[in-house]
């Protein structure tokens, strides 16, 4: 139990940069002498210096014999930086704990290894899945070579997002919108869509007094160049680094904006389900292949946590591609009726065994509204 309570130590300061050390993971640490904390760290903003360095520098005075708490497995490769596994066996620590083994090859394992090699003794798996929750982003990634992926959707009671003249705000109650922008902080990048853009004109920021230094990535799918300099996402991306995703070179490219291209679909999409009859097969040469976009957001950005808050046609064609890991429904008392815009479209299935499924795995009740968290079975 000594090691559960000092893990948890461990994994609430992790979280404290949790959406801003994308490519690397939230780590936190904390280094515990005579039953007392001696130093704590986690990893820094932009993923530098890493946890394990970060609490052997906040360390005042000698610390051999300690016992060190770590919530992902100690890198034992050269990067931007050298091994923590060498400041962790210079530092005279004899004991470390350790929550998640890190997925990256060049590590898994061999972390662990160099410490027992160097007589350290290492206890793993405390915490295991509290830790690889934090993480999950950056598992996705080693592991899918995409981000973990979650849609945010503000609906009403009968799972609308607008009314039939585009109408959305608001749907839902300003602590709902508030609990949002805390989670927007969370996350390494925001994604909306080119429909979302022109009916929203939103600034995808987290405005909330103590999240002022948080400015998650935005990403804009559009690939007919809607984006121009008069939306807010244009007029304010020299204080918010902003991507707009296109399958196609941009004729005229707005001051302060990256883009990144992408490949365009090469064949139909197919909801991925049986029972779709042949005229119900969507395709579009115009359409962006989304999971060339997904492994591009890994591989060319470095996100690993995405928060997608488009509207109903990029949730659904995400769906199909079968490149949602998490729905976050954000519910309503009110009722818009059949002739509004559903927050989801078409998918063509004919039998109740071919749906997708979510698990729900958590309920967040605010006084006018509910939120539920579904992940993918």
């Amino acid at each position: 139990m000594i090691d559960n309570y000092f893990m948890s130590i461990a994994l609430k300061l992790a979280e404290k940069t949790l959406g801003n050390v994308a490519p690397n993971p939230a780590v936190g640490c904390v280094i515990v002498k005579d039953g007392m904390v001696a130093g704590e760290g986690y990893t820094g903003i932009g993923g530098r210096p890493h946890a394990e360095v970060a609490a052997l520098q906040s360390i005042k005075g000698s610390i051999h014999g300690a016992t060190m708490y770590v919530t992902l497995e100690p890198c034992c490769h050269y990067g931007v930086t050298g091994p923590c596994t060498v400041e962790i066996i210079r530092s005279g620590i004899k004991r470390v704990v350790i929550a998640a083994v890190d997925p990256d090859k060049r590590v898994s394992g061999s972390g662990i290894k160099a410490l027992e090699e160097a007589g350290i003794a290492v206890k793993q798996g405390i915490m295991q899945e509290e830790a690889e929750k934090l993480n999950t982003g950056f598992f996705t990634a080693k592991k899918l070579h995409r981000p973990f992926i979650a849609c945010k959707i503000a609906t009403t009671l009968d799972g609308k997002i607008a009314t039939f003249t585009g109408d959305s705000k608001w749907i839902t109650s300003e602590s709902t919108r508030n609990w949002v922008h805390e989670l927007r902080a969370k996350y390494d990048a925001i994604m909306i869509g080119s429909n979302t853009l022109i009916n929203d004109d939103p600034v995808l920021t987290c405005r909330l007094p103590r999240l002022e230094n948080k400015f998650p990535i935005r990403l804009i799918v559009d690939s007919q160049e809607r984006l121009k300099e008069k939306h807010n996402i244009a007029r304010t991306a020299d204080k918010v680094t902003t991507w707009v995703i296109t399958n196609k070179e941009v004729e005229k490219k707005i001051k302060s904006i990256n883009y990144l291209i992408v490949n365009s679909n090469d064949k139909p999409i197919l909801a991925c389900k049986s029972g779709m009859t042949s005229n119900q097969e969507e395709y579009s040469a115009d359409k962006i292949c989304l999971k060339d976009m997904a492994l591009k957001l890994v591989s060319e950005i470095g996100i690993t946590r995405l928060l997608v808050e488009g509207g109903g046609v990029l949730i659904t064609e995400l769906l199909k591609y079968d490149l949602i890991d998490r729905l976050i429904i954000c519910r309503s008392g009110k009722i818009l009726g059949n002739d509004s815009t559903p927050f989801i479209g078409n998918l063509g299935i004919q039998s109740i065994n071919n749906c997708y499924q979510f698990k729900k795995v958590e309920v967040v009740d605010f006084d006018e509204d509910i939120v539920e968290v579904w992940n993918k079975l």
